[in-house]
């Protein structure tokens, strides 16, 4: 049983009990939220379609922790003129765990 559901405008592909690590999510840790934009859900075989989403079921998630992810670099040079700027960032990130898929 797995869905595809959209979370921070990202398409992810989520599975009951498992984690993932989705764009930061401005909650507390141990807060619960439902989400309601799922677009595809699959049970067993059979596959539900959303229109663009399916209204029927509901994805609730628990917040586990916010991260920092690795590094990303950005370099910016213009050839022949002396021009190089080098900034980095770290993106933050909240790991989640889906708690379970709700029914209406």
């Amino acid at each position: 049983m797995y869905a595809i559901v959209n979370i921070k405008d990202k398409q992810f592909k989520i599975v009951e009990n498992e984690y993932i690590y989705v764009p930061h999510i401005c909650k507390n840790i141990g807060e619960q939220i439902l989400l309601n934009q799922v677009f595809l859900f699959c049970k067993q075989g059979k596959l539900i379609l959303g229109n663009p989403f399916i209204e029927k079921i509901n994805v609730k998630i628990e917040i586990l922790q916010h991260i920092k992810g690795k590094k990303i670099i950005i370099f910016k040079k213009k050839r022949r003129k002396g021009y190089k700027v080098k900034n980095g960032f770290r993106p933050l990130f909240s790991k989640i765990r889906i708690i379970s898929f709700l029914f209406k």
